[in-house]
C-alpha cells in the first residue's frame, strides 16, 4: 500500500506514486475488546500469519517468495469453491517497473476468481487486495503483515463469506500482484479486463485493514468522488474497536494526505470505474522490517475485516435498485 516514505531509501526508489504520512489523530487508550465471540476466526488470523511468515520472503513481484504467495491463495480460493474467472485463475503480465536501481521489467501474476450473484448476475462488483510487498532489502525481510497481508486475508474472509451466503451482484475476487512497483497488476487488470469493464459496477480495494490500534478507524476514501456511497455506508456500524471513517480524497486533502491515488483502486479511478478504498492509517512499522504479523492486536483486525465486509454487504443490496 501507498508508496515507502522517502526516509526508507532501500526501497523508496521502487515505488511511483506519492504517500502521505500518517495524521494527526486521538490515541485510542482503551484495550481492544474481544471481537464477536461467536465466529470463527481462525482461518482469517491463519491466512494473515502464512502470508507474511518470513519463508514468504516478503513477496515481492517476481521472486520466489511471491510465487509462494500465490500458490497459497490459489489453494485457498479453490478450498472455498470459488470458481476461476471466464479468463482462468491466474493473469500473468510483464510491465516495467520502478527499482531503486532504476526501471526494470516485472513478470507478475494476478489472481482471479468468480462469485455468481442471485440478483444482478451480470454486473460485478470488483474486490481487490495487492498480495505483494516489497521482498528483501540490505537483508532484511519486509514481512508487510498489514501492508497487504491483512487486505488479502479480509478478502479471503469476505469470499468464505459470499460462498456461504451469495452476493446480490456477480463478485470478482482479485489478488493482485506488483501494486509496490507501480500499481502495474491492477493497471494491466483494467486493460485486459475478464469481463467488459462496462460490466463492472466498482472496486472496491481492500489495503492494509489490521492496525487501527492508533485511531481505531477502518478509513474509506472515494466518497468524495462518489458522494452516493456515503449514505449507504454511513448505515454500518461501529464496532467495538474500530469504526469507518470518511475522507483523505478531497482536493484539500493534499499531497501526502491524499489516498485516491495512493494503492491499486487508482487504476479503476483512471478508468472511470466506481471505486472505494478501505485502509487503516499509518503506524510506525509501516514499509519497515518490523510490520510483522506479532504487532497486529487479532480483535482490533477482526473488527476491522468484520466492517468491511459490512460495507460489501451494504454496497450489493444498495446497487442497481
Amino acid at each position: 500500500m501507498r508508496p515507502v516514505l522517502a526516509s526508507l531509501s532501500v526501497i523508496a526508489a521502487a515505488l511511483t506514486l506519492a504517500a502521505c504520512e500518517t495524521t494527526t489523530a486521538p490515541v485510542v487508550e482503551t484495550p481492544a475488546v474481544a471481537a464477536s465471540p461467536s465466529v470463527d476466526y481462525a482461518q482469517l488470523m491463519e491466512d494473515l500469519r502464512i502470508l507474511s511468515a518470513d519463508d514468504m520472503q516478503g513477496r515481492d513481484t517476481g521472486s520466489e517468495g511471491g510465487a509462494k504467495a500465490r500458490a497459497y491463495i490459489v489453494g485457498r480460493l479453490e478450498a472455498l469453491g470459488v470458481q476461476p474467472s471466464p479468463m482462468g485463475r491466474l493473469q500473468p503480465w510483464e510491465m516495467q517497473g520502478r527499482t531503486r536501481e532504476g526501471t526494470k521489467t516485472f513478470s507478475g501474476t494476478n489472481i482471479i476468481g468468480v462469485i455468481p450473484g442471485t440478483r444482478v448476475g451480470d454486473k460485478y462488483i470488483v474486490v481487490t487486495a495487492h498480495y505483494d510487498h516489497v521482498g528483501v532489502n540490505d537483508g532484511q525481510i519486509f514481512n508487510g503483515a498489514d501492508d497487504n497481508a491483512s487486505g488479502v486475508a479480509t478478502m479471503l474472509e469476505l469470499a468464505k463469506r459470499l460462498k456461504a451466503n451469495p452476493p446480490e451482484h456477480s463478485v470478482l475476487i482479485v489478488a493482485l500482484d506488483g501494486e509496490e512497483r507501480g500499481l502495474l497488476g491492477a493497471k494491466h487488470f483494467v486493460e485486459a479486463p475478464p469481463v467488459p469493464l462496462h460490466a463492472i459496477a466498482m472496486n472496491l480495494n481492500f489495503d492494509m485493514t489490521a492496525r487501527a490500534d492508533s485511531d481505531g478507524k477502518l478509513w474509506v476514501t472515494g466518497t468524495y468522488q462518489h458522494p452516493y456511497f456515503r449514505p449507504v455506508l454511513d448505515q454500518v456500524a461501529a464496532r467495538p474497536n474500530v469504526a469507518l471513517a470518511f475522507g483523505k480524497d478531497t482536493p484539500q486533502d493534499e499531497g501526502a494526505d491524499n489516498w485516491v491515488e495512493a494503492s491499486d483502486h487508482a487504476a479503476f479511478h483512471r478508468a472511470g470505474l466506481p471505486f472505494l478504498y478501505f485502509g487503516v492509517n499509518y503506524h510506525p512499522d509501516y514499509h519497515r522490517p518490523s510490520d510483522h504479523f506479532e504487532k497486529i492486536n487479532p480483535a482490533v483486525f477482526q473488527d476491522s475485516t468484520e466492517l468491511a465486509i459490512a460495507g460489501f454487504r451494504a454496497l450489493d443490496r444498495w446497487l442497481d435498485q
